[in-house]
């Protein structure tokens, strides 16, 4: 069945007039043909995606906005004859057709054209041919063409394409010596015998294999291109090294946002040892020398409230479950949370009870706990449908477009039926456990945000099925309205500090998570309300390991991470040849203009794929917007988790149970 208009606008609103498409016949284009009309059924829903999906034969589609900027940077006219180098599953074909007089499209794999064909026929775009053949040798009967599209990156621009462009045709395609190093060109062919080059933007492109273009072998294994020159030199003379994490004078460092009203500290990973130490020694320092009166932690408000009462000496409540034990375990218990807990109690011990620090959760509701209640009721009434819970859970991340998981989260349709009352059962679960938090004393939040959060419970569990940006906007307006609440409460002169991932602090309005995918987070909010007062510092690592799972719910392993991708923001900061320092990104000047060319930036939560890394885990970024600071390590380790069962002979008060 056809979806309606609605998304397809969207698309084109967001994905590509919101990235600087501004050619109207284009946008017309995108508008009229329906994507979700040539991918397979599994993946029709996924149509609309910021993403390529996979189809027939192993190959992609490419992502839509991808399809919108070649056709843009053709300039195709309606009189135009197009050539198209790579068909595959007819969609940039149909685009083309709808800005063109005639199209000519040339697919290697014999099934993808025949499949491409029978969908244009039946969609009756009848002014494209197929066929199937070596696109780098082009279609010299049909020439010459006024435009050439390549879907495909070669090492340089065949010749046979170069001589079948007339004068004043135009040849788009990707041209780099690597997959991850590539750049989009526009060749404008200016006489019998000259062209003209232009670079249009850094992409990444499946490779164009032919006689003129790699060979199959070349395609599997090429070289890097080395890091563009000049900035990492800029990087390592802007940045400040930075001391033993642990020296006192590691915190020191970051005096210069003491008088801010609130600091946000991110993690490029939830499980490098590293991130935590340098958090909790910043914290320290904060604290100590600064004044700030609570840490806010992206946890469950209830479990986090078991380490309040432990680092600020309250007496602890009967029916207390062990803090923080559900999956991912390892996320904050963890022999780094533990230290810092410790290190709090000790500081607050020798305050009266009104100036001590406190430890909160901003989220009243815990979604890991959510998922587990989906999972442990269809395991029982539909064990397909968990299985592809499972993975779509694992991919709830503003980062996370691996093409294989879409292919396989297609619910079933036991699924859907089942939807209401797993909402009525999870509303029924929110209600519990808001029960249980208000009668956790003083430092809870007001009757009201208890009874909103429950009206609004269906809308975030039915955005989080579908893994559309609502649920993850949901989640995060309501930390910062947790995180504002508590300022209301602690006064007018409290100053407080997050701990959360980079996805959550950096601000979104300089990522993909913003510009493309319209979700929000903590950082942009609390830049909206705070302004100057906030600081939002972010975190990166090169290598090393990480405490992170394969699937949602799974167990935790030690992964090694992968080395930063050539075309990354974390491989400048390793190239600098730094191992840990901070770059304050607010200074003026060559290296903050050149740091906000959109770069990729990897983010690791729970879920860590590193064989699909670049589609699970990188995401475009502008680091100087996104952030006021950026902590690097260059090498890191994962955390070392705490065990989960509880111990007999423990203190009543250790939040852990241990």
């Amino acid at each position: 069945m056809a979806l309606s208009l609605d998304p397809r606008r969207r698309m084109v609103r967001r994905q590509i007039a919101g990235r600087g498409v501004g050619d109207l016949r284009v946008l017309a284009a995108m508008e009229k043909v329906p994507r979700e009309a040539f991918l397979p059924d599994a993946l029709r829903e996924f149509a609309y995606e910021d993403t390529p999906l996979p189809i027939e034969e192993g190959q992609t589609m490419s992502q839509p906005y991808i399809v919108a900027r070649m056709a843009d940077a053709a300039h195709i006219g309606p009189g135009d004859k197009v050539l198209e180098i790579g068909a595959g599953s007819g969609y940039a074909a149909a685009v083309l057709s709808e800005l063109a007089e005639r199209v000519f499209t040339i697919e290697r794999h014999p099934a993808l054209a025949d499949l491409a064909r029978a969908r244009l026929e039946q969609l009756g775009y009848r002014n494209v041919d197929v066929r199937t053949g070596d696109g780098t040798l082009g279609w010299p009967e049909q020439a010459p063409f006024d435009a050439i599209i390549a879907t495909a990156g070669g090492p340089r621009v065949p010749d046979s394409l170069r001589g079948q462009l007339s004068v004043g045709g135009r040849l788009v395609m990707p041209v780099g010596p690597t997959r991850s190093a590539q750049m989009l060109i526009r060749l404008t062919r200016t006489g019998p015998e000259t062209w003209h080059q232009e670079g249009i933007e850094d992409v990444r492109f499946v490779p164009l294999i032919g006689e003129e273009g790699w060979t199959e072998d070349e395609a599997r294994d090429r070289p890097a291109r080395p890091t563009p020159l000049g900035l990492p030199q800029l990087v390592r003379a802007g940045e400040q090294a930075l001391p033993d994490l642990g020296d006192p004078e590691f915190g020191g460092l970051f005096d210069r946002y003491g008088d801010r009203k609130v600091v946000l500290l991110g993690e490029a990973s939830h499980g490098t040892s590293e991130f935590y130490r340098a958090r909790a020694a910043i914290t320290r320092r904060l604290i100590e020398r600064h004044g700030f009166s609570f840490v806010a932690v992206e946890a469950d408000w209830p479990e986090a409230a078991g380490i309040d009462r432990y680092v600020r000496h309250l007496p602890t409540r009967s029916g207390t479950p062990i803090a923080l034990h559900r999956f991912p375990t390892w996320l904050w218990r963890n022999t780094d949370v533990a230290a810092f807990a410790d290190w709090l109690r000790r500081h607050n011990a020798t305050l009266p009870a009104e100036r001590r620090a406190a430890f909160f959760g901003l989220d009243i509701y815990s979604p890991s706990d959510s998922i587990a209640a989906v999972l442990a009721y269809l395991d029982k009434v539909d064990p397909a449908a968990a299985k592809v819970a499972r993975e779509r859970y694992g991919c709830l991340t503003p980062w996370q477009h691996d093409p294989t998981v879409y292919g396989r989260a297609v619910l079933s349709e036991r699924y859907r039926e089942c939807e209401a009352e797993m909402v009525a059962n999870l509303q029924d679960l929110l209600g519990k456990r808001l029960q249980y938090a208000a009668r956790d004393g003083e430092q809870f939040f007001d009757a009201a945000q208890n009874a909103r959060l429950v009206a609004s419970a269906a809308r975030y569990y039915r955005a989080l099925y579908y893994g559309n940006a609502e649920s993850w906007n949901l989640r995060d307006r309501h930390m910062f309205d947790t995180l504002t609440r508590l300022f209301e409460h602690r006064g007018s002169a409290a100053k407080g500090v997050v701990w959360a991932h980079n996805s959550h602090i950096g601000d979104a309005r300089f990522t993909d998570m913003g510009r493309v995918r319209g979700e929000l987070n903590l950082g942009e909010l609390v830049r909206r309300r705070f302004a100057d007062d906030a600081a939002l510092i972010g975190f990166g690592t090169h290598s090393g390991t990480v405490a992170a799972a394969s699937d949602w719910d799974g167990p935790m392993e030690v992964k090694e991470v992968r080395p930063s991708r050539v075309d990354s923001v974390e491989r400048q900061f390793h190239d600098a040849g730094v191992p840990q320092a901070v770059l304050y990104l607010d200074t003026p000047g060559e290296l903050r203009r050149r740091l906000r060319a959109p770069r990729l930036e990897r983010f690791i939560g729970v879920i860590y794929r590193p064989e699909s890394e670049l589609q699970s885990h990188y995401a475009e970024v502008e680091l100087p917007g996104q952030f006021d600071a950026f902590v690097w390590f260059d090498r890191t380790t994962a955390v070392t988790p705490l065990p989960t069962s509880q111990r007999t002979d423990a203190p009543g008060t250790w939040p852990f149970g241990l």
